[in-house]
């Protein structure tokens, strides 16, 4: 399984390399287009910058993976709230057992009352 992965991740450094060298011709990314950048009160938030083509593909990449990542937090919060209230409430019940066959296993001699843990468990 450890080869598989080493050469997915090789296969994957392969079209990456290529997908870069063939993609390295600079473009003009700008924050604002050209109609609403000479409107007044936005020429702060006019700015460019010329990158290579392949430095914006894998920025766009990596930007949706951690807005995904991101999203999929948000969204499984409530099931990992109900979890940590379940467990919680697990070892609540748990105690509660322990002492509950503490107190009925107190008269009672120590050999039996490890065979009546031990039955309970099974």
């Amino acid at each position: 399984m450890r080869y598989i992965r080493y050469v997915f991740l090789a296969v994957l450094a392969v079209v990456l390399i290529c997908l870069a060298l063939a993609n390295r011709a600079p473009v003009l990314l700008s924050t604002l287009p050209e109609g609403l950048s000479t409107m007044p009160g936005l020429g702060w938030a006019a700015m460019s910058i010329e990158l290579p083509l392949f430095l914006v593909i894998f920025a766009g990449i990596i930007a949706g993976l951690l807005i995904g990542f991101v999203w999929e937090w948000l969204r499984e919060h409530k099931h990992r709230a109900e979890a940590r209230h379940k467990e919680a409430e697990l070892r609540k019940l748990q105690r509660e057992l322990h002492r509950t066959q503490a107190e009925r296993d107190k008269d009672k001699d120590e050999v039996l009352a490890l065979l009546d843990q031990s039955s309970t468990r099974a």
